[in-house]
Order: C-alpha cells, then structure tokens, then sequence
C-alpha cells in the first residue's frame, strides 16, 4: 500500500526541469483574479496588460502551502484586485505559465514563492 501511495505522488508531481525554462525568466505586474491554496503547489492567476494594453491571463505555480506560510504567505495573502509583481521562469510549452520565484505583496513585502529551480538569476525588476 505504501508502495501504491509513493507511485501516486510521484506521477502527480512534476520536476522543475521538465516544464519550466530556468534561462528565460519573465516579470509579470498585474491584477490576481483568484488563488488556488492547495498541495502540492498553489496557483496564482492574474490579468496582465501587455505593450499594447490588451489583458493577458498568466497563471503562475507556486510552492506548497506549508512551505509559503514559513515564508509569510498565509491561504489570504492574496485576493482578486490585488495587484502583484510575480518574478519567475516562463514554462517550455510556451503558454503564459510560470513558476514564481518571488511576489511582492499588495503591502508591499516581497516573498519567496516556493520556485525549485535552484539558483538561477531574478528576472529584471
């Protein structure tokens, strides 16, 4: 049974390397529409305008929930309105999904988002 439950989780989790690029990151300023505060990974979703002014819709993985709150998020810290700055790494498929690095916070804080991807440079502020 053990064995069975292993198999499970590890089908539904993913690695970092298999869906996200950690060479192309992406800074994203923009409203959230909803937040998702469930395991494995929490998803922020935002309208984002681009150059032109025409909303685009990102949504961005986050860390595990146990995670962000030893970080200073808690399931509140964000509702739709907010507006946010999400720093992350853009996913291979080339959909407007990301895996956040950092947040900055409506009040103003910036947090650790729960990225794996190691080591790699912020995107530009």
């Amino acid at each position: 049974m053990i064995t069975a439950l292993f198999v499970i989780a590890a089908f539904v989790h993913h690695s970092f390397a298999a869906e996200f690029d950690q060479s192309k990151t992406v800074l994203l300023k923009g409203s959230v529409t909803r937040m998702e505060w469930a395991n494995p990974h929490i998803w922020v979703y935002l309208d984002v305008k681009d150059g032109q002014g025409n909303v685009q819709r990102w949504q961005c993985e986050g860390g595990a929930p146990n995670t962000l709150t030893r970080n200073g998020w808690t399931k509140d810290s964000l509702k739709p309105g907010d507006q946010v700055t999400i720093d992350g790494y853009l996913a291979k498929d080339g959909s407007k999904t990301c895996n956040a690095r950092s947040v900055k916070l409506p009040d103003g804080r910036s947090v650790f988002a729960g990225t794996s991807a190691g080591d790699a440079p912020p995107a530009r502020q």
